[in-house]
């Protein structure tokens, strides 16, 4: 590796360093929003949060691809997931309930929204996308920073795991048994997220039903 670029490549670690300001931001809301809900509804749609950055070699190839000049310039203009944050929650109605909450905030724009969950890709891969602008507060004022947020259930980025990894040992082309036993997997996910929905129904009417009953019964009592 040439002198050259091993400067260049730390010159843009230098320039992607705010990117991880913008998740410690990222994450301490999230954090705050989940313990609140929990708090309020005794009910964390969050179950787990996983961030990343993407490597400068990453993004150059990225740049490439798109046939666009390897320079920060485009970076800012053209890639909107150098971070990255990965939510997971319990059930498919959580990823709306932390849309929401993500939307309500003042201090966090939503650029552009990808709801592969009511409408999944055709291999059956399932996923709330956002892309957010949130303020990093420096020392010379407030920069804006892009971040994708991907919100999906713990179900659903088990099989995104697997396919991608699958998708990566074959470089991309799967074999069409294979795509065929992931859209099917794909499927059974789909099934489980609306059985588990169907449990959590059962279980909080059954709660409610028991305190109405306890509710009658002291008011009997008295």
């Amino acid at each position: 590796m040439s002198k050259n670029f091993q400067e260049r490549i730390e010159e843009w670690k230098n320039f992607l360093f705010i990117y991880k300001f913008a998740l410690d931001e990222i994450n301490t809301k999230l954090t705050i929003l989940n313990d609140e809900f929990q708090f309020v509804h005794q009910h964390n749609p969050i179950e787990h949060v996983k961030s990343r950055i993407k490597s400068p070699e990453s993004i150059m190839t990225k740049l490439q691809r798109k046939n666009l000049e390897v320079t920060t310039e485009n970076v800012e203009n053209h890639i909107n997931d150098i971070a990255g944050v990965r939510v997971t929650c319990s059930f498919t109605t959580d990823i709306y309930r932390i849309y929401d909450m993500i939307e309500s905030q003042d201090d966090i724009q939503v650029i552009n929204v990808k709801d592969y969950v009511k409408n999944p890709k055709p291999n059956g891969y399932k996923s709330l996308h956002l892309i957010v602008e949130i303020p990093v507060y420096l020392s010379k004022g407030p920069e804006y920073v892009k971040v994708e947020i991907q919100i999906r259930t713990i179900a659903m980025d088990f099989w995104a795991s697997l396919e991608h990894k699958i998708y990566y040992k074959f470089e991309g082309e799967i074999p069409g048994d294979l795509s065929h036993e992931l859209k099917e997997a794909a499927d059974i996910v789909h099934y489980l997220d609306s059985k588990m929905i169907r449990i959590m129904k059962e279980v909080t009417e059954f709660k409610e039903h028991e305190e109405a009953a306890k509710l009658v019964k002291t008011g009997v009592e008295k």
